[in-house]
């Protein structure tokens, strides 16, 4: 398998489907003569041409309108914000009318659309350009929310996310764009909606997803060379939430910290530890630890950025906390 980023995994993914299937278009802004803000959709607009790539005007509430009605009228966009928390604009559409239409409708309407929106911070972008509200979009039924961690993860889930009869939401942390692992040249999809372990231990067992995921690997690593062996669960999907896997390794280590770059109030974390106490109460050798961004609106001055984020050595310290 090609070792490759995950923005070529994401640009491989949208181009194959392109291919596959003509119904399937993007939209977004300067997604087409300029490429895209990071560079997913750079080419595309020469390959396919205006009709199927198409740069919309400054507007997230147009964006998420018209690829809500586009699907909604049998077609499969693929609409991509600039940064995710330029979606706010474009709530209505994405809540009140793509995740609520099958419902609404009694199953006859579907809205097969997938926004694509790079979210998190690290980036020094400042406060109103570095938000995580992942759990904000998976907080309502009907929309499915996916966010992956890894190159592999990313194309595989979003071909799926592209075939599927669901409107999802398909975060991108903007600081994993470069990150590179294997994929395979052929075609395949990740199903939505499962978890995956990507380190097995028996000591602690860490879930995490997106950047998360990168914190709690580097934490694994670090422990492993003093003999504490931690277990590590992606999530990959906030919704639907498979809490199988977690659950499972949850029974085998007796301990657990879940790793977020969201705000600890309110957070993912806070919903993974909730249902770990309701299914697995009698395995329960610790309370459950939680490591999130502190709650302040991240600024923009490097270092201050980083001292409010994710990192290992945080994770570190509340796994062994624990034991």
């Amino acid at each position: 398998m090609a070792r490759i980023t995950m923005r070529q995994a994401i640009s491989d993914a949208l181009r194959e489907e392109m291919h596959r299937d003509p119904d399937v278009f993007i939209m977004g802004e300067e997604i087409g003569v300029w490429g895209g803000t990071y560079a997913v959709t750079r080419g595309f607009y020469d390959e396919f041409g205006p009709e199927r790539v198409r740069d919309t005007p400054i507007s997230e509430m147009a964006i998420g309108g018209a690829a809500a009605g586009a699907a909604m009228a049998g077609l499969r966009p693929v609409a991509e914000f600039m940064t995710i928390n330029f979606a706010f604009v474009a709530f209505d559409a994405i809540i009140n009318h793509a995740a609520k239409v099958h419902y609404m409708f009694g199953g006859q309407m579907k809205c097969p659309v997938v926004f694509r929106a790079p979210g998190g911070g690290g980036r020094q972008l400042g406060a109103t350009h570095s938000h995580t509200p992942d759990v904000i979009f998976a907080h309502f039924p009907g929309l499915k929310v996916v966010s992956p961690a890894t190159p592999y993860d990313a194309k595989g889930l979003l071909k799926a996310a592209i075939r599927s009869d669901d409107p999802i939401m398909f975060i991108e942390h903007a600081t994993l764009y470069q990150i590179r692992g294997e994929v395979p040249e052929g075609d395949y999809v990740v199903p939505i909606g499962v978890s995956d372990i990507k380190r097995t231990g028996s000591d602690v067992t860490i879930i995490a997803y997106a950047q998360g995921l990168q914190v709690a690997l580097s934490a694994a690593e670090q422990l492993a060379n003093e003999g504490i062996e931690a277990e590590v669960v992606d999530l990959r999907s906030l919704r639907p939430l498979d809490m199988g896997p977690a659950l499972e390794s949850f029974k085998k280590t007796f301990k657990a910290v879940v790793v977020e770059e969201g705000h600890r109030s309110y957070g993912i974390g806070s919903e993974v530890v909730a249902r770990l106490q309701e299914e697995g109460f009698d395995y329960m050798d610790a309370p459950i630890k939680r490591v999130a961004q502190f709650e302040v609106p991240l600024p923009y001055s490097q270092q201050l950025e980083q001292s409010a984020l994710i990192n290992a050595d945080r994770v570190i310290a509340a796994v062994k906390e624990i034991l």
